[in-house]
Formats: structure tokens, C-alpha cells, sequence
């Protein structure tokens, strides 16, 4: 294992304490439209996470292992004892591998975009896009990402957002980025869902190819306790697509764990 990266964080809101994860080539911005709602209820920790955003760049290559250390240090450094946690993404795979290992410390888990149980034709898919990317270079496959990512009338009404959320993948460090790719591409959370005891939400876009209403609804049924949500018309980028519908089901769903 390498060493733990110190990541860069804020905190605001009041209320019980939640961490919010990012996903690949992304920052704590990303969560900027659910903060509104979100700070109302809870103690919102965002972060970059290693080699993202402004946190250090690692100088080795890392694993799951290494995220989920980070997200500890930071629990332990800005001490919560106990925090609900809700990750994008690869995000959505450092949560569940986090409350895996300190179950402790994990009240729950909101699993948003993420994928497992993938087929052999869902591994190949991700797989050659991480192949394009090393042959081709990033910049040459950020039209894939775009459609993977984002539906075409958002393309259409908000190009700078786009352009945006694009120029974020190209401002992370190339190793970095990649790194993390083949992290989000070899994650299999299947062997282990099962064992996550806490409450889970599993959401996910009508319409999001990698991470798809199929895949969720097996991690859903893989969990002892999770609840399912499927956000219409949607693909991968629901968070600046429609940062409120995603932060008023998270709310509605941690709120439901107090009745």
C-alpha cells in the first residue's frame, strides 16, 4: 500500500455529518448544486480526492485500498465518529469498500452511478475505453465520454458545462486519470456487497450505459438493506445534470432512517 495522501477538503451545513466522494477526473465542484439542499440537513465533507481537484498528486500507483485509507484519514481529521457517506461513480465504490472495512463508522451509504455485476460485454465496453485512452491519449476520447456521460439535450442547452466538466478530465494529471479508470474498470463488488449490513440507497440514471438501471437493480438486490432509485431520461452526469433530485433523495432516504 502506499502512503496516505492528505486530501483537501471543506466542510458547511449543519446537521448530522455527511461525506460526499467524486468520481473519476472530477472534484468536490461537482457536488455544487445538491450543496443548497444537502447543507440544510447535514455537515457536508467534500473532498478531492488523490491527484484530483487541488489534493496532492501520489507519486505511485494506487488501489481501492489507498482511496479508502484517505477517506479514513480525513474521517479521523475531521473527527466524526460515525458519517453517512455518498459517492459518485468511482465514488460509489470507495463508500461501500469504506463501510466495508469500518463498518464502525458508517451510518450509510448512498451508492450513485456506480457499476457491478458486469457482464463480459460491460467489461469489454469499459475496457476499451481505457484502452483508446493509453493508445490514443485522453484528449482523443473525450467525445466518448461526453455520450457516456451526458444526455444530448444537455450537450445542446448547457455546452459550457460541458466544456467544464471536460476541461476538469484534462486538467487532471494523465497518470492520475488513468489510474483511477482502470480502478473504476476492475472494481468487482459483487464477492462483497452482501456483507455491507448498513442502509443503502442505489441510484442511478435512466439511461446511463456503464452503470445502468440492470446493474443497479442487482447491486440493490445484492444488499441487505438498500433501497432503489432510477432518475428518468438521465445517463452518468446526474449530479450536474440534476444535482437537486439527487440531493433531495438523499435526504429523503437518510431521513427515513429515523422513523
Amino acid at each position: 500500500m502506499t502512503a496516505i495522501i492528505d486530501c483537501s477538503y471543506s466542510i458547511e451545513g449543519e446537521g448530522p455529518p455527511l461525506f460526499l466522494i467524486h468520481g473519476i477526473g472530477a472534484s468536490r465542484i461537482g457536488w455544487k448544486s445538491t450543496l443548497p439542499i444537502l447543507t440544510n440537513h447535514f455537515t457536508v465533507i467534500s473532498y478531492d480526492l488523490r491527484g484530483h481537484g487541488v489534493s496532492p498528486i501520489p507519486q505511485n500507483k494506487f488501489g481501492l485500498t489507498e482511496l479508502v485509507e484517505d477517506l479514513e484519514y480525513l474521517r479521523t481529521k475531521t473527527g466524526f465518529a460515525k458519517a453517512h457517506f455518498a459517492g459518485h461513480s468511482l465514488g460509489g465504490m470507495i463508500g461501500p469498500a469504506y463501510a466495508l472495512k469500518y463498518p464502525d463508522h458508517a451510518l450509510s451509504i448512498s451508492l450513485l452511478s456506480t457499476a457491478a455485476f458486469r457482464s463480459e460485454e460491460d467489461i469489454k465496453k469499459v475496457n476499451s475505453v481505457v484502452r483508446d485512452m493509453e493508445e490514443k491519449g485522453i484528449p482523443e476520447v473525450l467525445q466518448t465520454l461526453t455520450n457516456r456521460w451526458f444526455t444530448d439535450k444537455f450537450n445542446k442547452e448547457n455546452p459550457y458545462v460541458v466544456k467544464d466538466r471536460l476541461k476538469q478530465v484534462i486538467d487532471t494529471n494523465s497518470d492520475v486519470f488513468l489510474n483511477v479508470f482502470h480502478i473504476y474498470a476492475e472494481t468487482e463488488m459483487s464477492p462483497w456487497l452482501h456483507k455491507i449490513k448498513k442502509p443503502c440507497l442505489v441510484l442511478t440514471g435512466e439511461h446511463d450505459g456503464g452503470c445502468s438501471p440492470r446493474l443497479n437493480e442487482l447491486i440493490h438486490n445484492a444488499l441487505p438493506q438498500s433501497e432503489l432509485v432510477i432518475l428518468p431520461e438521465y445517463k452518468h452526469s446526474i449530479l450536474l445534470e440534476d444535482g437537486v433530485s439527487v440531493a433531495e433523495n438523499i435526504v429523503h432516504f437518510i431521513n427515513n432512517l429515523k422513523r
